[in-house]
């Protein structure tokens, strides 16, 4: 960041005269979008301001949902201030330590059901200011799945799928997407992992909410359960989808006739469209923003796939082919990756 960021410049200006005063912005992280993050100090009290392009990342859905995520009793960052024009928005600090960063065998089953217990609230969430959730519907699905193949197998890889790979590939991914659509509908963060839940005293901060969307039951839960960054051994999984599959059967957010059998498939096949989605999202974030970092989150969203994959018929095909052809040749990339950057040094 330097002097002639002119959007920082901007942001200094705006910040400056919501506090009458001169204020020092200091940069946090940028996140998987275009947007930025900054914490603020001002008469012994911290704040947090995002920086979003409007053109690229719209406030307003975040603005809407921190409004609603807080009316129904989520702990989640007020907002204070907006500038609709500059893409700015000033808000409460929620905390600065990750779970992920505190997370280890012996805290994490309490932690994730402390999290898992949020999920109930979120998902009564349907509706905000600006009007009902948007669906996550069909077409919704296929096009988060499509990244997979634009982003890591085509752009990434360099890979040219044949005719019988094609139908494969469409055979996995429709039988995921009416996986999807068979489960009951509920408000859903859409990106509900460790790295978005902040410690603050004994609870938990949620943030990045912003493409909160009204989708499968399973999706947040997965999410967490199956994170992209880091993943549990399958036996405490299992124990948390079972606490999670009860908790929405007290909540009735699911039909008493579900079973678990119904739920652990219904979970499963979210996990395997999440990882899929995410493994293309990771080569779209190098090669189209040029975030190198989410390279290496690759190799463990595609051993999901191969894992889990191999236990679902529809998906079986899908899995022994990422196996066998495509995670080698993310490794390759990942050699070749690894060696231009040490010539460049």
């Amino acid at each position: 960041m330097s002097l002639s960021d002119t959007r920082f410049i901007a942001l200094s200006h705006w910040l400056n005269q919501y506090f009458a005063g001169q204020v020092t912005a200091k940069l946090i992280c940028g996140d998987a979008s275009f947007r930025r993050y900054f914490r603020i100090e001002h008469l012994g009290k911290h704040y947090i301001v995002s920086d979003s392009p409007i053109e690229l990342v719209p406030v307003a859905p975040f603005v809407a949902i921190a409004k609603a995520y807080q009316t129904a009793g989520l702990l989640v960052p007020e907002v204070l201030a907006t500038c609709y024009e500059q893409g700015f928005v000033l808000q409460t600090d929620v905390g600065e330590q990750q779970l992920l960063s505190v997370l280890n065998q012996h805290n994490v089953a309490d932690y994730y059901k402390q999290a898992l217990s949020l999920l109930p609230t979120i998902a009564r969430v349907t509706h905000t200011e600006l009007g009902p959730l948007t669906d996550y519907d069909a077409a919704f699905v296929q096009r988060e799945l499509a990244i997979f193949v634009d982003w890591l197998v085509n752009t990434h890889l360099d890979y040219t799928l044949s005719d019988h790979e094609q139908q494969m590939i469409n055979a996995t991914f429709e039988a995921l997407t009416q996986s999807a659509l068979s489960q009951p509908k509920v408000g859903m963060h859409r990106d509900y992992h460790s790295r978005n839940l902040l410690l603050n005293g004994e609870a938990l901060a949620v943030i990045d909410f912003q493409d909160a969307v009204l989708g499968p039951i399973t999706y947040d839960a997965v999410s967490l359960l199956r994170d992209c960054y880091v993943r549990w051994p399958a036996e405490l999984v299992h124990e948390l989808m079972q606490y999670h599959f009860k908790q929405l059967k007290s909540q009735q957010l699911i039909d008493q006739h579900v079973d678990f059998t119904t739920y652990q498939q219904w979970f499963d096949l979210m996990g395997l469209q999440r990882h899929i989605k995410a493994a293309g999202i990771f080569a779209r974030l190098y090669h189209r923003d040029g975030k190198r970092g989410y390279l290496a989150d690759i190799p463990l969203t595609l051993q999901y796939i191969v894992d889990i994959g191999a236990d679902y018929p529809q998906i079986k095909a899908f899995s022994a082919w990422v196996k066998r052809i495509i995670v080698p040749l993310v490794k390759q990339a990942g050699e070749h990756s690894a060696c231009d950057k040490e010539g460049a040094l």
